[in-house]
């Protein structure tokens, strides 16, 4: 094998024989050279497309960040929630209490009434039913239970208003009928003696009794027959230690031989209430009460408000 030679500035032509042993010595490197090139240039490139480092540690920033503002979010909304929760759960507490006292009124109404008390029987929860319903039933959103608890707090209101309304109006009708005489003025006795004419017990003449004696036990509970206001208690002549209600419709009622009056003059007393301790005061043969009752100033016989009970 031959290399030409040519020379531009000397103008001359030549060749030299070249072994196959130097040949491959001679071509080999710059063959390496050149591929060795071509690798450190695309290498090169290779890196310039790369992202730099420091754009990744912006994007770990920048996720980091994300993380932090939805946790804040997230302990804000449960935050937020556990309000809703306690105001709902104080909504509840109000509207339990508000039950309690329709329940409790609901009871006295029943007594006062005089209902049925298993009839309307408050501690039970009312008896309710129907048909299983799965496919058309649906859950309840919070917004659609915080709507049905305020109307069923304005209806719990109103039922409350109402019934304490009621139980105005019947305590009223009560207590009318409650100034009204009727009854007898001790909670355990006999009737005595009777109203009108009868032999006096110590001249043994006839003579004119203005009411009647109810005998029990010394030192019983002579009670008040109605409610009214004491006008008037001390030793009277004949009556000894006597007590004296003033009641409604120009009633009064008087209690006379007592042992002890438990009363003051111008305090108000209600039906049923001890008013004064049976004795035998004043002109008296033994322990008993001397029951009067006077309408417009007038004695009245006590026989029938004996019998008359509510």
């Amino acid at each position: 094998m031959k290399i030409i030679l040519l020379s531009r500035f000397c103008h001359k032509k030549g060749s030299r024989p070249l072994s196959p042993y130097k040949l491959v010595f001679t071509v080999l490197p710059l063959f390496a050279l050149l591929i060795g090139g071509s690798l450190w240039a695309g290498y090169q490139m290779g890196l310039g497309d790369q992202p730099p480092v420091v754009a990744v540690e912006t994007t770990a920033d920048v996720v980091h960040d994300l993380i932090l503002t939805q946790r804040e979010e997230i302990l804000d909304t449960k935050g937020r929630t556990q309000e809703h929760l306690d105001a709902l759960a104080l909504r509840l507490g109000q509207m339990q209490s508000h039950i309690l006292r329709i329940n409790a009124l609901g009871e006295r109404l029943a007594k006062l009434g005089k209902l049925d008390e298993g009839e309307f029987n408050f501690d039970e929860e009312p008896a309710r039913g129907g048909l299983e319903s799965e496919e058309t039933a649906q859950s309840v959103s919070l917004t659609d239970l915080v709507t049905e608890m305020e109307a069923l707090s304005q209806v719990i209101s109103d039922r409350e208003h109402k019934l304490n309304l009621m139980e105005g109006l019947i305590r009223n009708s009560r207590l009318s009928d409650e100034l009204v005489p009727s009854g007898r003025p001790v909670e355990k006795g006999w009737v005595s003696s009777k109203y009108g004419y009868r032999n006096d017990p110590f001249s043994g003449k006839k003579a004119f009794h203005r009411g009647v004696d109810v005998a029990g036990k010394k030192d019983s509970n002579v009670i008040a027959v109605a409610s009214g206001i004491v006008t008037w208690i001390g030793k009277k002549s004949g009556f000894g230690q006597l007590v004296e209600l003033t009641h409604s419709n120009g009633y009064v009622t008087r209690y006379g031989h007592n042992s002890k009056i438990l009363v003051e003059v111008g305090e108000l007393v209600t039906k049923g209430q001890p008013i004064a301790l049976m004795g035998s005061s004043g002109r008296s043969t033994g322990p008993h009460v001397h029951f009067e009752i006077a309408k417009n100033g007038k004695t009245v016989n006590p026989t029938k408000y004996l019998r008359k009970k509510l």
